[in-house]
Order: C-alpha cells, then sequence, then structure tokens
C-alpha cells in the first residue's frame, strides 16, 4: 500500500513551509501528503494566498515530496455548502470551491478532496427536499468538474460521512453517488476515511471498513487513515489503542485492490495539546506504520 500523510496534524504548530516539508520527508519518512485548506483558505485575497501557496510548493518540491492533492479540512467542513438551506450559501459555496480549485492547481496538486456540505435537521428528514438538495448539489459538482477541466486539476475527491444529514453516508449511497455523477468532465470520485466507516453508533452493521471498501473500491480514488475506537471521529495517532490493527489494513486494502490508493494519515489533535507531544506522537506513529506497512 501507499502511505502518505495529511498536513492536519501541523494546524497552528508548524506553519512554516519549508519547516514543515524538512518535517515530512526527514522526519516522517513520507513522499505523499494532502495539502489541507486549514494552512491556507482559499477565500483569502489571491494577491497574498497565491504567496503562501507558492511557498509552500516551492518548500515540498525542493524536500522531493509530492503534494498529490488539498483538502478541506475543519474549518471547510463547519460549512454547510451545497446542502444549505438558503440558496445564497449554496453559490457562495460553489464560489470558494472554484477558488480552492485555483489554490490548488497553482500549488501544483492533480486532485481537491473535501466532503459536499451538511443539511439543515428538517430537510434531512424531508424525502422530498433531500432529493431536491441531492440533485442540485449533482448539478454543482458537474460543473465544478468542468471548471477543474478548465483550469488543469485532474480529479475530484468527495469524501462520505456517516451523517444521515450529509451525502454520501453510507457504501449504498456512495455507489449511487458515484454512478449519477459519472461522464463529469473530469473524474469524481469518492474519498473513505477508516474513522467514518467504523462509525458503531450511526452504521451499525454497516460500520466494517471491508464492507465499504469492497462496494466501493471501483470509486474510490483516496483513503484517510486513522486509530479510532469506532465510537467517535477520532483522528488519533497509531500510539492510541484502537480497532484499526496493521493486520486490518493490510487485509482490507488487498482484498479489495487498493494497493495502488494512497492512505494519507489523517491526525487531527486538540489545540490545546502540548506541541512537542503531538510532534512525538507523529513520530513514532509514522515509525510504526513504515515497519508494520511498507
Amino acid at each position: 500500500m501507499v502511505l502518505g500523510l495529511n498536513l492536519s496534524f501541523a494546524v497552528k504548530r508548524w506553519m512554516k513551509p519549508a519547516q514543515l516539508a524538512a518535517m515530512c520527508r526527514n522526519d516522517f519518512g513520507v513522499e505523499h501528503v494532502q495539502f489541507t485548506w486549514d494552512l491556507i483558505d482559499p477565500w483569502w485575497p489571491e494577491e497574498l494566498r497565491d504567496v503562501m501557496v507558492a511557498d509552500y510548493r516551492e518548500a515540498f518540491e525542493k524536500e522531493g515530496v509530492k503534494i498529490d492533492a488539498t483538502f478541506g479540512g475543519l474549518a471547510s467542513y463547519s460549512f454547510a455548502h451545497f446542502l444549505a438551506p438558503a440558496k445564497e450559501q449554496r453559490e457562495a459555496a460553489f464560489l470558494f470551491f472554484k477558488r480552492a480549485i485555483d489554490m490548488t492547481v497553482l500549488m501544483g496538486a492533480k486532485v481537491l478532496g473535501s466532503p459536499v456540505g451538511g443539511m439543515n435537521y428538517d430537510d434531512a428528514r424531508d424525502q422530498g427536499k433531500r432529493e431536491e438538495l441531492y440533485q442540485e448539489m449533482l448539478e454543482y459538482l458537474q460543473r465544478l468538474a468542468a471548471y477543474g477541466k478548465e483550469k488543469g486539476l485532474e480529479e475530484i475527491h468527495i469524501e462520505a460521512t456517516p451523517l444521515i444529514t450529509e451525502f454520501p453516508h453510507s457504501p449504498s449511497v456512495c455507489v449511487k453517488m458515484m454512478k449519477d455523477l459519472e461522464g463529469t468532465d473530469i473524474p469524481i470520485r469518492l474519498l473513505v476515511d477508516w474513522g467514518h466507516a467504523l462509525f458503531r453508533p450511526l452504521l451499525k452493521d454497516e460500520a466494517d471498513i471491508e464492507l465499504w471498501f469492497h462496494e466501493c473500491a471501483p470509486y474510490i480514488g483516496s483513503i484517510h487513515l486513522q486509530q479510532t475506537d469506532g465510537e467517535w471521529d477520532r483522528h488519533w495517532d497509531f500510539t492510541k489503542e484502537g480497532i484499526v490493527t496493521p493486520k486490518l489494513i493490510k487485509r482490507a486494502t488487498k482484498n479489495a485492490g487498493l494497493e495502488d490508493i494512497v492512505q494519507y494519515l489523517e491526525v487531527v489533535t486538540i489545540f490545546e495539546d502540548d506541541d512537542d507531544a503531538v510532534y512525538d506522537g507523529m513520530k513514532k506513529t509514522m515509525d510504526y506504520l513504515h515497519r508494520e506497512l511498507d
């Protein structure tokens, strides 16, 4: 399998491009990273934003680390985007994602990844409104794919969650959504997160990574790896005890034929955690994963 790293661990801790790139390559031994919008907001004025984008691109290129993709991150996930109740917010989301594509291409990445948004409580429980928002969301993604092709983006990866207020939220809904998006100007694929797929309180019997991988394999473009206990979306590093083991990672990946898909470790820490403790956990985790999985 291919092990990569989402830069979520670095948010509000390691924000100097050269320092972060060297850490990823020399300390954590990775060649593939997924940049997070929590480090650079696509909304920022481009005359300022693009200078920072160029700095990150240059630093990671210098270290021989490939920025494969950019990903929405925590701040962007807070917004309802394409499933918002207000048309104005859905239109704003389209502008936001267009700017994210601009940023992604400028960074030299080929893929943009993100969840699509979340529905209001009432809308999520109204079958007619769910279908209306679902169809409109598909249209936005089709338009976004057309814009991506125009700008030089190669793929869009949609992250699945276990929440019924979001699309997609189960293996069957993932497959349906991917089929509904066939034929877009650039491929729209699926991003599966280990912690999301193993979330027992909502998924019940479908909280099974092997089920997700088996059913969704033809559509999976990238994977988020994390340690979790199945009770919450933990995003722990692998110094914590959980239900994700090297044996399960290797078996599930191999059996689904996903050995060539990059699995990005996505560790999300509490902001109050000590910086040195976070680094130590990341170092131990990456050493462990390289030892067990490479």
